[in-house]
């Protein structure tokens, strides 16, 4: 995410005082919530959905994303990378690839 958003989502914060409300179980059940709502998207279609819905609940998770990660003081790029190194050993190339098993039946 471009800094320059990630401003824009704490200014949005500050400027209502709802950081008092962003408690990392309160963030963690809106995470959740609108991932739901995302995934409602596609209850009764997978190929007939509205793409400005999908977007807006998509930017709905990524925003709460990104105030779990101001609230718990992590930096992106490492969590992210800390969890790819684990799924790229998890999941190596040669008895991956193509497959969708979970680690544990390939």
């Amino acid at each position: 995410m471009e800094q320059e958003t990630i401003n824009r989502i704490r200014k949005f914060t500050a400027d209502r005082d709802w950081d008092q409300f962003h408690s990392p179980a309160n963030l963690a059940k809106s995470i959740s919530i609108e991932a739901n709502e995302l995934l409602e998207c596609f209850q009764w279609d997978e190929e007939h959905y509205d793409i400005n819905e999908v977007k807006e609940e998509l930017a709905d998770v990524l925003v709460y994303c990104r105030n779990m990660i101001d609230k718990l003081e992590l930096d992106e790029d490492e969590i992210v990378n800390a969890k790819m190194d684990q799924n790229e050993k998890k999941y190596p190339v040669n008895k991956s690839k193509g497959r969708a098993d979970k680690y544990n039946k390939l």
